[in-house]
């Protein structure tokens, strides 16, 4: 979610930030040379000691996320930050051995003879990784199984929004690792510019689509692949046999997860007309009932800056202006902003398409609730738009479960739940088109990072390769025994 000002002038801790950027990547350019294919042992180390590292820091990480957030739940921050992170790594070590293995293909023996034809996983070298502001301990170290894994090395790029977790990143990989294996480095919008411009080995982004636009321009100069995790306007379907107190419960709960503030949270509800009552009736019985007080209770993360909370109430204003019926699941709680930025769950009513609800990621504790009368009409809309980062889908109906996820195109999907997927860490993470491309998360992050390459290996035997010498003779007489002229 984070805005480049590509035009913002830098200033002199950009230039500082920037210099020391350009020196780890030198540094770690080299010590790539020198080691390009690091051990078994040397990766699963480097892999263990990120992990014992969260797991070591983990007041601070909890102390740092407050500071930032201005509230961040204890329980999200052990849950996400560390143990997800240090599950995903783990998850990684104990399948190294069979992702670094040599994948055989088929060959012509005829031809080759007994040669030996494998597609074997290479580093790639210095990879840069481009953190957001909503998940940065998650996002900056558990692509490092992946990432370690696949025998790099990496520099981390925090979010200029998350000062304190930035600060405390760079003493954490400081004093575990050596900063030709993995650094931190952190700076404003001059430093955001100047990170996609190297020629880097690999580069990973994780933000909106709109900067991942100048970031992939960047890139392009020097014709650097790049994994784009990008957010998207997530749709969920909740089917006419399943508004029930199950799915609506589900749905609360994913959309209050760290305030909304999440790329795969749901951006919107589409609910049958019929049942739109019943809808709201069981939002607000879930509210009163699971979370009273919730608004200002120490569950409730708060929005990562004011500018954010500004944008999320402008939403709700100017739907309010336009007409649409405003719900705030929370008042009866006391649903007012606090001190420390929490914001209450609100709903937006049937919202025109035009409006900035409808058209702008919300990525915020704001649910609009999109009445249907006809489920294909819902596909239709849903197609039209941009590819979303996830799809949710709630009803109990097998055929038309499979009927729906054959026709809408996402990078991931939910059915009879949402947000959740993105934590299985043998699932692949990623998006499609405008949400993003490429994915991390178990064998496919090994291989997103690895360089698959293709290895022949002649043997020592006879096989067919004279044949390709020339003079010709033995090739033209293959080539007429094969072919004959068209009638």
């Amino acid at each position: 979610m984070t805005i480049i000002n590509r035009d913002a002038p830098e200033s002199g801790a950009d230039e500082q930030a920037i210099a020391a950027l350009r020196q780890a990547f030198e540094v770690q350019k080299r010590a790539f040379l020198a080691d390009p294919c690091p051990s078994y042992e040397t990766r699963v180390s480097r892999m263990q000691e990120a992990a014992r590292m969260l797991r070591d820091h983990r007041k601070e990480i909890g102390a740092a996320l407050n500071e930032d957030f201005g509230w961040h739940p204890a329980a999200i921050s052990d849950l996400v930050e560390i143990m997800s992170t240090s599950e995903r790594v783990e998850h990684a070590i104990r399948h190294l051995r069979t992702w670094m293995m040599d994948d055989p293909r088929e060959f012509n023996t005829a031809l080759w003879g007994d040669a030996k034809v494998v597609v074997r996983p290479q580093p790639k070298g210095v990879i840069g990784n481009m953190v957001p502001w909503n998940f940065p301990f998650d996002i900056a170290f558990a692509p490092l199984g992946e990432m370690f894994g696949a025998g790099n090395r990496v520099i981390i790029k925090p979010s200029d929004l998350t000062p304190a977790c930035g600060a405390l990143m760079a003493r954490m990989v400081a004093e575990r690792f050596d900063p030709s294996v993995l650094t931190v480095v952190n700076g404003g919008i001059g430093l955001a510019k100047a990170f996609p411009t190297l020629a880097w080995d690999h580069l990973v982004y994780t933000g909106s689509p709109d900067v991942a636009k100048h970031v992939m321009r960047a890139a392009a100069e020097n014709l650097v692949p790049v994994t784009l995790e990008l957010g998207g306007k997530n749709p969920t379907i909740v089917a006419e046999d399943a508004v029930d107190q199950r799915s609506v419960a589900s749905i609360i709960g994913a959309k209050r997860f760290k305030a909304g503030q999440v790329c795969v949270a749901p951006d919107h509800v589409f609910v049958p007309r019929g049942q739109l009552g019943r809808f709201l009736d069981l939002a607000k019985e879930q509210c009163a009932s699971a979370t009273p007080g919730f608004v200002q209770s120490d569950d409730n993360t708060g929005i990562i800056s004011r500018r954010h909370m500004a944008r999320l109430t402008g939403m709700v204003e100017q739907a309010r202006a336009a007409g649409c019926e405003i719900i705030d699941l929370d008042a009866a709680s006391g649903g007012v902003p606090s001190e420390r930025r929490q914001m209450p769950l609100i709903l937006v009513i049937d919202p025109p398409a035009h409006l900035d609800v409808m058209t702008q990621e919300v990525f915020g504790p704001v649910l609009p609730v999109v009445t249907y009368d006809n489920l294909d009409a819902v596909l239709d809309s849903i197609n039209a738009g941009e590819r979303p980062l996830a799809v949710y889908l709630y009803t109990y109906d097998k055929p038309l479960t499979e009927d729906i996820l054959r026709r809408t195109t996402s990078g991931g999907a939910c059915v009879n739940a949402a947000l959740f997927h993105a934590s299985i860490v043998s699932l692949p993470f990623g998006g499609s088109g405008n949400s993003g491309m490429g994915r991390h998360h178990g064998v496919e992050g090994f291989r997103e990072f690895s360089n698959p390459r293709g290895v022949l290996m002649r043997s020592d035997g006879p096989d067919g390769l004279e044949a390709f010498n020339p003079p010709y003779r033995v090739l033209e007489a293959i080539a007429a025994s094969v072919m004959t002229e068209p009638s």
